[in-house]
């Protein structure tokens, strides 16, 4: 799948590992959250990046100790109708503070891009014919928010207020 960052398709230098399949000693690799708790302190000595991958049930606080480990964290969405993920990359971001990337997987949809954006996703695995103009487009769909939120865009009531507070 194309990997979607910054309005533009990338090239996904990450490797998926199965959980069966070995773990090349160099090159950035994405893992199970099984196959780290573990292989941790293998893929800690490692040469190259390591990222998670988390199932739409499994918690970042399951990893929350480790997370300067990762650069990547994927959280999947095995239907448009689950979403969980977004709860998932909140906490990432807010609660547990992690920098990262934080990259959407599965069932994908440019109607909810604005939202994972404000969520904390910033990498998106999209559809093979995904139209980029079109997601380009829905990053500038919406310009003003109420709620703050993951993203750092500030709310408009807060925008209100701090120019109440200048005047």
């Amino acid at each position: 799948m194309p990997l979607l960052k910054s309005g533009q398709i990338v090239e996904d230098t990450w490797l998926n590992i199965d959980d069966e399949q070995a773990v090349p000693a160099t090159g950035d690799v994405i893992v199970s959250l099984e196959r780290w708790l573990s292989e941790d302190d293998t893929l800690k000595s490692r040469d190259g990046k390591t990222g998670l991958r988390l199932k739409n049930d499994q918690s970042p606080a399951q990893v929350a100790d480790d997370l300067d480990a990762f650069d990547t964290v994927v959280l999947e969405f095995p239907k448009y109708t689950d979403g969980r993920a977004y709860s998932a990359a909140r906490l990432l971001r807010d609660r547990y503070g992690f920098q990262g990337e934080v990259r959407a997987s599965g069932d994908v949809l440019i109607d909810q891009f604005g939202m994972m954006q404000r969520c904390g996703f910033n990498a998106y695995e999209v559809r093979d014919d995904a139209n980029v103009s079109a997601w380009q487009e829905a990053e500038k769909r919406i310009s003003a928010h109420y709620q703050p939120a993951a993203d750092g865009v500030q709310a408009i009531w807060a925008k209100r207020h701090n120019l109440a507070k200048s005047a």
